[in-house]
C-alpha cells in the first residue's frame, strides 16, 4: 500500500485553497497522506472516476463547479443529504471500487451562519452551492426565500426540488432581505462582479459570500462600508472541508476555522 491520497476536482481548479487546507491538517495532525487539485472539465468526470476506482490508496475527492451534479450519475450510493440537495461535493471511496457521494456544503453553510435566524433570505446562483444553501435555509425554517439567477428556470427547479415555496427573480434585481448569500462564482477572481445593489438591505442584514478567492470580495467590501455584518468564504470552506477530511483520513481537526489556517490561506 502506498500513501493515502485525496483531491479536489473541478474546472477551473487552480484557485482552490483546498490542497493548502488539507495538507495543513495532515501535517498538524501527524496523519500520513496527500491532497492535491486535479482539473476535470465538464463531461469527463465518468472517465476520471473510473481511473480512480482502481487506485487502492485513493480515499476520495471534493467536487467543485461544474461537476457537483454531473458526478451523481457515476456513483454507487448517495447520502440522504444528496438526495435532498441534488448535488455532491464529496466522494468517498468505500473500497472495491464503490463510491459514496455526500454533501458537506450544507453543513458548512449552517456552521457559517451559526446562530443567525433570518426571516428573509436571498440566494444568488442556482448550482450545487446554491442548492446546499437552500437546504440549510430550509433546515433553519426561513420564512421567505428568493433566488436571483440569470437562468430563472434553473433557479425555479432548485426551489421545486427542495420543496421550497420561494420566489425567483432575474440577475440584476435587488430584493430586500435579512440575509444575502452569494452562492455563485460571480465576484471570484477572473469572473465579473455581482450586479446586486446592497442598498436594498436593511442595516441589520448579514452578507455571506461563499467566494474565497479573493477572501475580501467586492460584495463584502461594500457590505462592510455600510456597516453590515459579513461572513466570508473561508468560514464555509473550512467547515465543510473538515467534515470531508474526516471522511477521507479517519480523523479531523477539533476546530476548523482557526487563525493559523486563515493566515496560511491568505498569505
Amino acid at each position: 500500500m502506498g500513501t493515502p491520497s485525496a483531491e479536489v476536482i473541478g474546472d477551473p481548479i487552480a484557485h482552490s485553497k483546498s490542497p493548502l487546507m488539507h495538507r495543513h491538517w495532515l501535517r498538524t495532525l501527524g496523519i500520513e497522506g496527500d491532497y492535491r487539485a486535479v482539473q476535470v472539465p465538464a463531461g469527463t468526470s465518468e472517465a476520471y472516476l473510473a481511473s480512480r476506482r482502481r487506485d487502492p490508496d485513493w480515499r476520495g475527492c471534493n467536487v467543485t463547479a461544474p461537476l457537483k451534479m454531473e458526478v451523481i450519475a457515476h456513483l454507487n450510493a448517495l447520502g440522504p443529504d444528496v438526495r435532498a440537495i441534488g448535488a455532491v461535493n464529496t466522494i468517498v471511496s468505500q473500497g472495491d471500487g464503490e463510491l459514496l457521494g455526500v454533501n458537506t456544503d450544507a453543513h458548512g453553510v449552517l456552521m457559517a451562519l451559526g446562530a443567525l435566524r433570518p426571516e428573509q433570505a436571498v440566494v444568488i446562483g442556482a448550482g450545487g452551492a446554491a442548492r446546499a444553501a437552500l437546504f440549510a435555509l430550509k433546515v433553519m425554517n426561513v420564512a421567505q426565500v428568493t433566488m436571483v439567477n440569470r437562468d430563472m428556470i434553473r433557479a425555479r427547479a432548485a426551489l421545486d426540488d427542495l420543496e421550497i415555496d420561494g420566489r425567483v427573480m432575474p440577475l440584476g434585481t435587488t430584493p430586500a432581505a435579512d440575509l444575502l448569500i452569494n452562492a455563485s462564482m460571480l465576484g471570484m477572481t477572473g469572473n465579473p462582479p455581482i450586479p446586486f445593489d446592497i442598498a436594498s438591505l436593511p442595516p441589520s442584514a448579514t452578507v455571506f459570500d461563499m467566494v474565497y478567492s479573493p477572501v475580501e470580495t467586492e460584495l463584502l467590501a461594500q457590505a462592510r462600508t455600510r456597516g453590515l455584518a459579513t461572513i466570508d468564504g473561508l468560514t464555509m470552506l473550512a467547515q465543510q472541508g473538515a467534515m470531508s477530511f474526516a471522511a477521507f483520513f479517519d480523523g479531523g481537526p477539533d476546530r476548523a476555522d482557526t487563525p493559523e489556517l486563515r493566515e496560511l490561506l491568505t498569505s
